[in-house]
């Protein structure tokens, strides 16, 4: 075989093992229930704050230790356990995407990325007031 034949093999062979490596790093997200199968495994939830429980965070206490109840579309709840300082304005997060595992009866939370607050959905007010600028 020519060396060229050769180099080009290696280099088509580096390529499949990138893209191999790339998709491990494609991630799905998973319903509480489809986590609670895969417990220990690192998963993505999407859920929403249970606001009818209680989040138990105190900064001086132990500010890093934040706990609370999350609900997915479903409907399925869980305790969630965050080893961090409580994200600002949490609460007021429509959606929180949340990445870890489940262990046990609770998800341990590595990160937690808030989804912002509808502030891009339609305000009935911002649109008539725009709407009567525009005519006059």
């Amino acid at each position: 075989m020519k060396k060229t034949s050769i180099v080009i093999l290696v280099l088509i062979a580096a390529s499949i093992v990138v893209l191999i490596s790339y998709t491990g790093d494609l991630t799905t997200y998973e319903t509480i229930s489809s986590a609670k199968k895969k417990e220990g495994r690192f998963v993505n939830l999407i859920a929403k704050i249970d606001k009818q429980q209680p989040v138990e965070y105190d900064a001086v206490k132990n500010p890093n230790y934040l706990s609370f109840t999350a609900v997915d579309s479903l409907g399925n709840r869980i305790k969630v356990v965050y080893h961090n300082n409580k994200p600002t304005d949490m609460e007021k997060s429509e959606r929180i995407v949340l990445k870890g595992k489940v262990q046990g009866d609770h998800f341990e939370c590595k990160d937690i990325l808030l989804k912002c607050p509808s502030k891009y959905k339609d305000d009935p007010k911002a649109i008539k007031e725009q709407l009567q600028t525009s005519v006059n």
